[in-house]
């Protein structure tokens, strides 16, 4: 095999992934699958090839034609299209977060790693190349030990008004922006085992037809089934002593500063993502560094490369299905926190 072929799943995220396949020299998308066709074509002339069109995932994984599927649906079929997937031989990767629970999550990680098949997940954010950048010093010792960090997914307001999985059970605010920097600041950490969260969850705005995508009102029948949270936010401690503030916020009334922001604290030196910045004391002056880097490829580009580098060449994949899994039993011990009033140890 001298490039996988690639099925993308889902016309939403879909396209952001499936532009970084098109991009990459050893990748080739062969088929799209959706529920709506007319999605699927209108993505389709962005791809210079022809391109197979599937409305049944069951009868896509079917097709010898495919290599490996890119899932991009809402969460709640995450899992059944990954499985999928996988019981026909084909290798996986999945948009953030894993599942809509902890307890699919742990099923598709089982099926992926006994199948011997590449399995992944597309984090655009970990694989972004401010986020790599700190990650090798990290790797390289420049902070020091590590020991507190704080990480920010904070909207205005932009509850997505567009497809009932975002607000049903197994969506919500937290999967869909917390986990970017819940994800990220966890692997800048260096992925250290938690121990315990304390956190607060619910839904101000949502249930009460506000704060949606830009200010707009949805009908009624959107937003009277919303039935997950539209902030989250917590503490996590682990293991190493490691102290990490996180939130997440569709909607809220505060000033914002972008839309993700991370800090690092470490005993060397910290840092901030945006912008890009290094904080450290140098002959008992404070010194500031902004980091400007080259242009290059993106987040989903790096993903991409990741992903076809596994399955052509053997190489080690960097964020396996199980990190997704990780990054899931953070998140719902943070939101079950929330609905329980107390905190919850990871040992329980």
């Amino acid at each position: 095999m001298d490039k996988v072929r690639v099925c993308i799943v889902g016309m939403g995220i879909g396209r952001a992934n499936g532009r970084a396949f098109m991009k990459n020299p050893r990748s080739e998308i062969v088929a799209l699958c959706d529920v709506l066709e007319d999605r699927m074509q209108d993505f389709a002339k962005e791809i210079p090839n022809e391109v197979k069109f599937y409305t049944d995932y069951k009868e896509m994984c079917k097709d010898p034609d495919i290599d490996a599927v890119f899932v991009g649906t809402p969460n709640q079929l995450h899992v059944p299209v990954a499985l999928e997937v996988l019981r026909n031989d084909k290798h996986v990767m999945v948009t953030k977060p894993l599942a809509s629970s902890l307890t699919q999550a742990a099923e598709v990680v089982e099926v992926a790693e006994k199948s011997g098949l590449v399995n992944m997940m597309s984090l655009g954010m970990r694989f972004s190349n401010q986020v790599q950048y700190l990650g090798k010093l990290r790797q390289q010792g420049y902070f020091g030990d590590l020991y507190y960090a704080r990480a920010q997914a904070i909207r205005r307001s932009r509850i997505p008004d567009w497809s009932l999985g975002f607000v049903r059970e197994g969506g919500g605010a937290f999967r869909d922006m917390g986990v970017h920097v819940l994800d990220a600041v966890w692997w800048l950490l260096g992925m250290p085992k938690p121990i315990s969260v304390s956190g607060v969850a619910g839904a101000k705005f949502g249930p009460r037809g506000k704060g949606y995508w830009d200010f707009r009102q949805p009908d009624e029948s959107y937003w009277s089934q919303f039935k997950a949270d539209d902030y989250g936010g917590g503490f996590i401690r682990f293991e190493n002593g490691i102290g990490l503030q996180v939130e997440s916020f569709w909607a809220s009334h505060q000033q914002l500063d972008g839309e993700t922001q991370i800090d690092l604290l470490g005993t060397d030196a910290g840092a901030r993502l945006r912008p890009l910045t290094l904080y450290q004391t140098v002959n008992n002056a404070p010194q500031n560094v902004a980091i400007d880097l080259p242009d290059g490829p993106d987040g989903f580009d790096n993903v991409a490369a990741d992903f076809v580098n596994a399955i052509l060449d053997g190489t080690e994949c960097h964020a396996p299905l199980r990190h997704g899994m990780m990054v899931q039993q953070m998140m719902e011990a943070l939101l079950e926190s929330g609905k329980q009033g107390r905190e919850i140890r990871f040992d329980d």
